[in-house]
């Protein structure tokens, strides 16, 4: 493996937890059903349901394929951390691949007890998109008549999302690359939320809270495992670009 000494981090703006968990604690305490219904009416139509619902790109490429192709990239970097125990050039990228592995793995599984947690109905499943169930904000009492969702956070869109800590991983050792990483991160996240929104599986203000969720997630791993301080003169702006 190629050889890369441990870097020093580029300055880390206390903006990139505080401005997304505000943004992300809004999502929770303002109810966004006006938004998300408006949104989600786009691809619906009364009689006929939501246009993406058994679309096969949707369905079998972008929701099974595209998310199984994810799972077998952390499974190579958590396969690369465990050779690393055993291989002496590999040991420099032990503690970055460990945490590729977790960041990867808390944004996932996080989201998926939040689902459990929260139980938001998707779109499909309430009555103003043909469902059988009341729309409840997430805070507001769930009749107990009926059954509790798991639509909030959205869990696929939590796959496109995890791969947040890829950029962090490159963001000390390439930064040029991770910026292009985190513009790839940002559109696959985004396609894979936009196809579970046309097939009536989640409104916008689920995909948002997972993107914001699974940001955070890989940014606290990264400032606890990676984050390094310079301890030489202090780079100009033009130096950390």
């Amino acid at each position: 493996m190629i050889q890369a000494p441990t870097p020093s981090s580029r300055a880390l703006s206390p903006l990139l937890a505080i401005v997304p968990a505000v943004v992300l604690m809004a999502l929770v305490l303002v109810d966004t059903s006006a938004v998300d219904f408006a949104v989600e009416g786009w691809f619906y139509t009364a009689g006929d349901g939501f246009i993406g619902k058994h679309a096969w790109v949707l369905e079998d490429f972008m929701h099974d394929f595209l998310k199984k192709a994810v799972i077998v990239f952390a499974l190579l970097a958590l396969l690369a951390w465990m050779v690393s125990f055993s291989r002496r050039q590999w040991q420099q990228w032990r503690r970055p691949l460990g945490y590729l592995v977790l960041a990867m793995g808390l944004s996932t599984g996080i989201v998926t007890h939040l689902k459990d947690l929260t139980g938001v109905h998707c779109p499909w499943d309430i009555k103003e998109f043909g469902g059988p169930y009341t729309y409840v904000h997430i805070l507001d009492h769930k009749p107990e008549a009926e059954p509790r969702g798991r639509c909030w956070p959205a869990g696929h869109a939590a796959t496109g999302f995890s791969l947040f800590a890829l950029f962090f991983f490159l963001r000390d050792r390439r930064p040029q690359l991770a910026r292009r990483v985190l513009i790839g991160v940002l559109t696959f996240g985004s396609l894979l939320a936009l196809g579970r929104m046309i097939q009536g599986a989640h409104f916008l203000s689920h995909t948002v809270a997972t993107g914001l969720i699974a940001w955070l997630i890989c940014l606290g791993c990264y400032r606890v495992l990676l984050y390094r301080r310079s301890s030489g003169p202090v780079r100009t702006a033009a130096q950390e670009a």
